[in-house]
């Protein structure tokens, strides 16, 4: 089983620790002032506050390096700082859009598709699992005037790469969720608002991710973060317990609690974090090894104990009274409630296609808080919209929702204040646009990251693979309701951007090796559950599946599975711990034995989706540097 859990006892204490205590880590200065120049509006959308000065730095600056004055190794930094990243293919970059707490309005949808039609190649915009929006292949010449255009509607893609506060994620039902505490929208808000441009936090030894939820239910999967948050209220206060060092890739960690109540309104929490961010940024023995340079390993080496006290000793320095933790001024106050879509003249109803309409319902919406009115979340096939796709979204957002929606971590989209009585008529809107699927968040709703088709330290094509698993369950027509619970994910190479991890049945991608030529390939996790407010690893098994068997060894196990359960109320999580990994391995040997390479097995060691013989090629990723 891979570790869970960072280290109960403390391996080493602070005095161990390299660090540049001597370090000047300021803050932004007062508001208004030449190092705090941003204004917030509560305006829909308008969260990052946009500085036109930064557009043309960065014309200046991509100019620079274009005609060889600034060498790339400087340049690098100061793009990824503006959301700006490398990709495998030369010449081009991607554009990474932060969307906080996964917010998104119909004028930035409608935005989204005019800059997808005009800098993607592919015609395609991807929703990540981090809440983003990413645009690939966009020459470097065309990024900032892509950036400009984003900006007119309020979208930024400032530190939306670089060892920075990275995009805030969040609950997407947080604000109409039946279980929550709180809406914690307004304070995660003041989080991004706070962190974003601060200067301790534009060069800490590595990227720093961010989320809250709204409930015990833990949708915002806290528990895999830097940092996360989840409302308590104790004697009528709002506050949040902190919990700190979660992680996946190649140290999973699941993140333990750093304080149990941080007050919310008064702003402790900002404290609290920035106190825990400033121990990082001086930790000096991480900048070493930027690979393993994690907030997750920092807490693991000297336990969750040691680093409390830590903080606690970092929150008695000046440096606190210095601070304006106050967040008046950086909340963001809308009330959804306030523009939700009046009730429909007359009730939309079905008419010859009731049992499609029916499965919708059932799979992808959920009834409100607010009575009347429904969350409807729309399954987006490898999280990737096309420009007519985003604009009809905007279009289905300004009629039906108040312009509410949020993108989710498994790359969907949920539409809110939708009323019962317009229902069907949205369904019918969405089969439009070819997004009406029914499986939101079941097996049919494979997960993945881009791979080889865009990013530098890809080894395997996910997308394709994703394709090829999602024809294939949907081949078996399953219906038994816990098997269609599973959920499939898979990550182009060991760092977990789909965050395979915690999928039922997860894989990363690999390479075999045969009689010296390369074939692709990917080692499945098993077990893996965010669901509920608990978060559990899945187990790493001892195969190495070639990529084009990996959908006949995913059918063998479900069957399995279907087979071989106690009974009908054991999920595929307690069956798989039941059962044990050696029952999955032996299920699928045969499966994992390599094919000789000759005319007759050339395909398998062509990856999905390509033409070429496989052959590992990564480059320098850009996450850590």
């Amino acid at each position: 089983m891979e570790p869970s859990s960072a280290t109960a006892k403390p391996k080493a204490t602070e005095a161990d620790l390299d660090q540049s205590l001597d370090k000047t880590q300021v803050g932004k200065g007062a508001l208004g002032s030449l190092t705090n120049p941003e204004t917030y509006d509560n305006l829909p959308g308008y969260i990052i506050p946009i500085l036109e000065h930064e557009f043309d730095d960065f014309d200046g600056e991509a100019d620079l390096f274009l005609d060889g004055t600034t060498p790339e190794d400087q340049f690098i930094g100061f793009r990824l700082k503006q959301g700006v990243y490398g990709q495998r293919q030369p010449g081009v970059q991607m554009c990474r859009i932060k969307l906080p707490v996964g917010g998104v309005t119909p004028e930035q949808m409608e935005m989204l598709g005019e800059v997808v039609e005009h800098f993607a190649p592919l015609g395609k915009g991807h929703i990540t699992t981090r809440q983003n929006i990413q645009i690939h292949h966009v020459p470097l010449k065309q990024m900032a005037e892509l950036i400009r255009q984003i900006s007119s509607v309020g979208l930024s893609s400032r530190e939306g790469c670089g060892n920075t506060v990275r995009n805030v994620t969040g609950d997407p039902y947080a604000g109409v969720a039946i279980d929550e505490s709180f809406d914690p929208t307004s304070h995660a808000i003041a989080y991004v608002r706070y962190f974003v441009r601060h200067p301790t936090t534009q060069l800490m030894p590595r990227k720093i991710k961010t989320a809250f939820s709204c409930s015990d239910a833990d949708r915002a999967i806290i528990g895999i973060h830097d940092i996360g948050f989840i409302p308590r209220i104790r004697d009528g206060v709002r506050g949040f317990e902190i919990r700190v060092g979660g992680g996946t890739s190649i140290m999973p960690r699941v993140a333990p609690t750093l304080t149990e109540f941080a007050t919310a309104d008064d702003g402790e929490y900002l404290k609290w974090t920035e106190a825990a961010l400033r121990i990082f940024d001086r930790q000096d023995w991480l900048r070493v090894n930027r690979a393993r340079a994690r907030i997750k390993v920092l807490v693991d080496k000297v336990g969750i104990e040691e680093f409390r006290r830590m903080v606690d000793r970092e929150l008695e320095g000046d440096w606190v009274d210095e601070r304006d933790f106050s967040i008046e001024h950086l909340r963001y106050d809308l009330d959804e409630e306030l523009t939700a879509p009046a009730p429909p003249l007359e009730a939309s109803s079905p008419n010859g296609d009731r049992s499609s309409f029916e499965a919708f319902c059932a799979d992808n919406v959920t009834a409100q808080r607010q009575p009347g009115f429904n969350a409807v979340e729309v399954k987006i096939t490898r999280g990737d919209l096309s420009p007519e796709q985003f604009r009809g979204l905007g279009a289905i957002m300004r009629e039906f929702c108040g312009g509410a929606a949020r993108t989710t971590v498994d790359q969907n989209l949920v539409l809110r204040w939708v009323r019962d009585e317009a229902l069907y008529a949205l369904y019918a809107a969405l089969r439009d646009l070819d997004l009406a699927d029914p499986g939101a968040n079941t097996i049919n709703d494979v997960v993945s990251c881009p791979g080889t088709d865009s990013c530098k330290l890809g080894i395997t094509a996910s997308m394709g693979l994703n394709r090829a698993l999602q024809e294939r369950v949907e081949s078996m027509a399953i219906t038994d309701p816990l098997t269609r619970a599973i959920h499939l994910k898979m990550s182009g190479c060991p760092n977990g951007c789909s965050q395979h991890h915690i999928g039922s049945i997860g894989f990363y991608g690999a390479s075999l090796k045969v009689n010296g030529n390369q074939m692709p390939a990917y080692i499945p996790h098993i077990g893996g559950d965010a669901r509920d407010g608990k978060v559990v690893f899945g187990t790493r098994l001892k195969s190495r599946l070639p990529a084009k068997r990996v959908p006949d060894a995913v059918e063998r196990w479900l069957r399995m599975y279907e087979a071989e359960r106690a009974d009908d109320s054991e999920d595929f999580i307690a069956f798989s711990s039941r059962v044990g990994t050696k029952r999955f391995e032996e299920e699928i040997r045969d499966l994992a034995i390599p094919a000789e390479f000759n005319l007759e097995n050339l395909l398998q060691f062509i990856d999905w989706n390509r033409r070429d013989p496989f052959k590992v090629e990564r480059g320098e990723g850009e996450c850590a540097v």
